[in-house]
């Protein structure tokens, strides 16, 4: 008989997200928006010390709105980090803007703040000043957000900062998602806190977040008929999904401990390997940094491993029933935006090539530790 599946980082819900949601059941607050809704917001505000937070369908559609909030049009340029997932990237295109990609640097795997600033100089000279910057905090690591502030803000571009990922992740104290213009969460199924499916929209103008609402109600104009002076959108969370995100926040703490503890966990395994000749890199914390550590991953170059690629580690894991996946093919390797700008010198294809995210839930049990391991001695004798 096979063994159950070890998913690569499944949902983990605890109880009172049940007491929650049945709470929308009672009050039959099912339809979109209500008191869930409310708290939730402030919940997130709390947490994070933005002023203010909207919540959204998903952390794309934050993305999408706050792009039209900062009046980024066709023929606009965007500029975003190319070591993402594709959402980061196609609200950038929903809008008739092209992306300009930037490679990644080695301490953080995040945007580049040297190849950033020649992608800014390069554009303005060739005539498209960028109309906004979209760097990303990914797999839970901060990136050199202090850089990167600085040069937006010696050009007057705007910061999006997509924090899909890193929830609970700070540099120097602050929270990852506080630092920009805005700042956008994910709630997605997979994420280190779920609401089955949302995001949030953060920021400290208040009147933004207002218009953010507007925009993601069908932007309907206060008038007792239905009247629309704006282009709307279907964006806003429901109540009962805001509901099971309001049961995520009173464990978040623990969730982040938890996953760190998976990081710490591999890390002494694959140290332990050192003695048999074996050298697998692990994304260490630069200072002042703190990583929620969402997922583990780990690089492996074949070259330093005895020509153990990796490929050979996910498919020996698949063949026991236990996800893992590549780390994300860059944006300006995809075949839909083979034509977009890149700024860089391969660092994000060389992750690609040799990386690897690991089973990293919160949720793993000691049997399924077992299985893991016991999958990797196979390959690592």
């Amino acid at each position: 008989m096979k063994n159950p599946k070890i998913w690569l980082s499944s949902p983990h819900i605890g109880t009172k997200e049940q007491e929650f949601v049945k709470a929308a059941f009672d009050t039959n607050w099912i339809a979109p928006l209500g008191p869930h809704v409310d708290r939730f917001e402030n919940d997130l505000q709390s947490y994070t010390g933005a002023k203010h937070a909207a919540a959204l369908s998903s952390g794309t559609a934050a993305i999408h709105l706050s792009l039209i909030l900062l009046g980024v049009e066709p023929g606009d340029e965007v500029l975003c980090q190319s070591f993402t997932f594709s959402a980061s990237a196609n609200p950038i295109v929903y809008q008739g803007a092209t992306p300009v990609f930037i490679d990644s640097e080695h301490d953080t795997w995040n945007m580049n703040p040297v190849f950033l600033a020649e992608a800014i100089k390069d554009r303005i000279k060739k005539g498209k000043r960028p109309k906004a910057l979209l760097p990303v905090h990914l797999y839970g690591m901060p990136a050199r957000i202090d850089e990167i502030l600085r040069i937006a803000s010696d050009h007057d571009i705007p910061v999006i900062e997509d924090a899909a990922e890193a929830l609970g992740s700070e540099v120097n104290g602050q929270k990852c998602g506080t630092f920009g213009k805005f700042g956008i969460l994910s709630f997605n199924g997979n994420k280190i806190i779920t609401t089955s499916g949302g995001g949030a929209l953060l920021s400290d103008d208040e009147a933004m977040i207002q218009k953010a609402r507007f925009l993601a109600t069908q932007a309907r104009d206060s008038a007792p008929h239905y009247q629309h002076s704006h282009i709307g959108y279907n964006y806003r969370m429901s109540n009962v999904l805001a509901g099971i995100g309001r049961g995520q926040m009173t464990v978040i703490n623990d969730r982040i401990t938890a996953r760190r503890a998976n990081f710490q966990r591999y890390k002494s395994y694959f140290e332990s390997l050192e003695n048999k000749g074996y050298n697998i890199q692990l994304l260490p914390e630069p200072e002042n940094y703190f990583s929620n550590r969402w997922l583990t991953t780990i690089i492996i170059d074949p070259a330093h491993n005895k020509g153990i690629t990796r490929e050979i580690v996910r498919l020996a894991l698949e063949a026991n029933n236990i996800e893992c996946r590549p780390l994300w093919k860059p944006m300006h390797l995809q075949p839909v935006f083979a034509n977009a700008p890149f700024y860089g010198d391969g660092t994000s294809e060389k992750l690609f090539e040799n990386g690897l995210c690991l089973p990293s839930g919160s949720n793993i049990t000691e049997p399924e530790w077992e299985r893991i391991f016991q999958a990797l001695d196979q390959v690592f004798v």
